[in-house]
């Protein structure tokens, strides 16, 4: 199969035949339709998160499954699929507990000692997220995927992978917004444009949503926001603060800087909560002063929207098949897999949406 792969960190990935495994107990091989751009991709690419070489990135995808190994009980062949790279055992205390997002997953891999599951000629290829999804097909546990209504276009069903489920995730799980709340966005890709629009479906009263790039604002409008500012105005917070007449109960962090998250604790009202989304560089840490804590206010991650995606991806398919969840505007552009590198460019730039990968 033709597959993206990543000889190494700050090099552009290559076009390579790579050999896919039959399908072990337990996995399910799927053949890929769809798979979004994602910037936590580009923290591989370009370095500043480690990862085992030769590996093929690609963690936000949607696909038709072609194969099961023995004992798959979830999926069958021709279901339609999104995977999910938070794949989870199911009998972890983080599972058992309800919080499967959290989950090592070490059961869902293969065991130490078995044939891998991506061969690059002789060469084990490392699997990333569980998933590797810039190639043909897919092989993963059955605890990586799930299946979706037929009906869902798959470019569409892709960016449930990881965008929506993260940024609409945070807000349905992590903070549980209620109606009549205020609420703002940090930044306004893929996860944080999911993040405004489910805040609208939510119920949030006032949503304010903040990106340098008018382009993105405009869009954000478009999905639910009721007011946009430009993240680089010097009195970006406080237009914020005034807005909501005293800071918002919810602000949500989708873009993995530093300033960024301090802008989502400075926009807080007194017991307001700021949750961080954006993958920020390892050394980086975040925090609440001694006044933000007297205030009440709290800081919190949510890896994948605290998602228990077998649940939540077929819900979110429901939410955009009755109209109620955009993911069309989302999608700025669609690239075969030869343009990888391309679309890795446009999400260096900054300036789009979501990119997405699709195969014949």
């Amino acid at each position: 199969m033709k597959a993206a792969v990543l000889f190494e960190a700050k090099t552009p990935l290559s076009i390579e035949e790579v050999t896919v495994s039959k399908p072990g107990p337990r996995e399910v091989l799927i053949r890929t339709v769809a798979v979004g751009v994602c910037r936590s991709d580009l923290h591989f690419v370009d370095g500043a998160y480690p990862h085992a070489m030769p590996t093929i990135p690609g963690h936000e995808a949607a696909g038709v499954v072609e194969a099961v190994g023995d004992d798959v009980a979830t999926v069958k062949v021709g279901d339609h699929v999104v995977t999910c790279l938070s794949a989870f055992c199911g009998h972890c205390e983080f599972c058992v507990t309800g919080h499967m997002s959290l989950c090592l997953g070490a059961d869902t891999k293969r065991k130490k000692g078995a044939p891998p599951r991506l061969m690059l000629g002789e060469t084990p290829v490392a699997q990333m997220l569980n998933l590797s999804a810039y190639a043909e097909m897919m092989l993963v546990h059955e605890h990586a995927c799930v299946a979706i209504d037929r009906d869902m276009p798959m470019d569409r069903a892709a960016l449930i992978g990881c965008a929506v489920t993260t940024g609409a995730g945070a807000v349905f799980n992590t903070t549980d917004v209620t109606p009549g709340e205020t609420v703002c966005v940090v930044g306004c890709g893929g996860i944080g444009l999911a993040a405004v629009n489910a805040a609208k479906i939510a119920g949030a009263a006032k949503i304010i949503a903040l990106d340098p790039v008018a382009e993105k604002r405009a869009v954000a409008e478009k999905l639910g926001a009721t007011h946009v500012i430009d993240a680089m105005s010097d009195t970006a917070a406080d237009q914020v603060v005034e807005i909501s007449r005293g800071g918002v109960h919810h602000a949500i962090e989708a873009v993995g800087r530093p300033q960024s998250a301090a802008t989502a604790v400075k926009v807080l009202r007194r017991g307001g909560t700021a949750t961080i989304l954006g993958m920020m560089p390892l050394a980086e840490k975040v925090g609440l002063s001694a006044l933000d804590l007297l205030a009440g206010k709290k800081l919190q991650g949510g890896l994948m929207g605290s998602n228990r995606f077998p649940v939540d991806i077929p819900r979110l398919v429901d939410f955009y098949m009755r109209g109620e969840l955009d993911l069309d505007t989302i999608i700025a552009d669609r690239m075969p897999l030869e343009r990888i590198n391309d679309a890795f460019d446009e999400l260096r730039k900054g300036d789009s949406t979501r990119s997405v990968i699709t195969f014949a």
